[in-house]
């Protein structure tokens, strides 16, 4: 594991996120296994940028690798873990990794955010406790009854200490795993996330003893954390995005692609290069993440005039701005209902 200053990772800085490591290790390829050799291969030759606990930074690698540790703490794998401690003792019948035959059946199809179904993912299995579980409205309002202390349980005393440890995390505080957000006189502990197709949001305010689960079976840009979190705090504004509108592809002449491809600068840690391929045209991101260098997974964009393109993959749009010869010189990316000026590297 990697050190600095003398100071090591520990589990609670797994726990708080604030352990130094990258949001994902920069050997994860989308299109390839991920083994635990993989995994220690990558961790062994990490540098930090920071001390450990120092900082708050929001890590699925963390996280991943907390859910690993404890597994191999506990001598067996982390399904078997989360069935043994947690999901058997609450009776919780579908949360766990591996669908069971009656939970294959009620598996809700996943859609991305113009609502056209994707097919299921699953994370590697080194990074399991990033968010790998599957489970269901009814059991993730049995898991808050627990914590808010109408299912007796074994788990209470772990359960409220996962609030005792507070360290800073922007705007928030976080606990073991909980954010925790005070406002308007309440204080709210959630979490919420996003994987392929999927949006789901679960919080509770223990004073008043209430719990809300939001589960979604589309994979929009701003998730459901605001309905969660509006439900629990009625002053709290809800995000009211503007739904994705339907686009239509066009033909347009193939070689005008050629003025769009290049690299272009969409923050100063994100290049998105855009590369033809036929009558095609693609672009893959480039990110450098606390010195780590990422590879995004590469996506079609397509015609819908002979500037004008979007992605299916997400509601994106980009309107490439050209010279007086035709070649693009930049390129306006549209997302959420906001524009983005994006300049064309030379």
């Amino acid at each position: 594991m990697p050190e600095r200053n003398g100071k090591s990772i520990t589990l609670l800085d797994l726990s708080t996120h604030s352990s130094g490591l990258p949001p994902l290790p920069s050997n994860l390829k989308p299109e390839a296994d991920y083994s635990t050799e993989d995994l220690y291969q990558f961790l062994s030759g990490y540098t930090l940028p920071r001390d450990p606990g120092s900082e708050y930074e929001y890590s699925n690698l963390g996280a991943g690798l907390l859910g690993h540790l404890l597994a191999c703490r506990a001598g067996t794998d982390y399904e078997s873990l989360i069935r043994s401690r947690i999901a058997r003792p609450l009776s919780m019948p579908d949360t766990g990794m591996t669908l069971s035959s009656s939970m294959n059946q009620r598996m809700a199809t996943g859609h991305n955010a113009m609502l056209a179904p994707v097919a299921n993912s699953d994370l590697p299995t080194p990074l399991a406790g990033a968010g790998a579980l599957r489970s269901s409205a009814n059991d993730m309002l049995t898991f808050l009854e627990a914590f808010l202390g109408y299912k007796e349980s074994l788990l209470a005393p772990a359960m409220k200490a996962m609030l005792e440890v507070r360290r800073p995390a922007g705007q928030a505080t976080i606990g073991l795993g909980w954010i925790i957000m005070s406002a308007h006189g309440r204080e709210i502990s959630g979490h919420d996330g996003r994987t392929g197709g999927f949006c789901s949001a679960v919080g509770y305010n223990p004073e008043e003893r209430i719990g809300v689960v939001v589960l979604s079976n589309a994979s929009t840009p701003s998730g459901v954390g605001d309905i969660g979190l509006h439900l629990l705090n009625p002053k709290a504004p809800l995000a009211n995005p503007e739904p994705p509108k339907q686009r239509t592809e066009i033909r347009i002449d193939p070689r005008l692609l050629d003025n769009y491809t290049g690299r272009y600068q969409v923050t100063p840690n994100l290049i998105l290069e855009i590369t033809r391929d036929g009558d095609r045209l693609f672009a893959q991101g480039f990110a450098q993440v606390t010195g780590q260098a990422i590879v995004l997974p590469k996506f079609e964009v397509f015609a819908e005039g002979e500037k004008n393109f979007f992605a299916r993959v997400s509601d994106q749009q980009i309107a490439f701005e050209t010279g007086p010869e035709g070649r693009a010189t930049s390129f306006i990316l549209r997302r959420a209902g906001h524009d983005m000026p994006v300049a064309r590297l030379p």
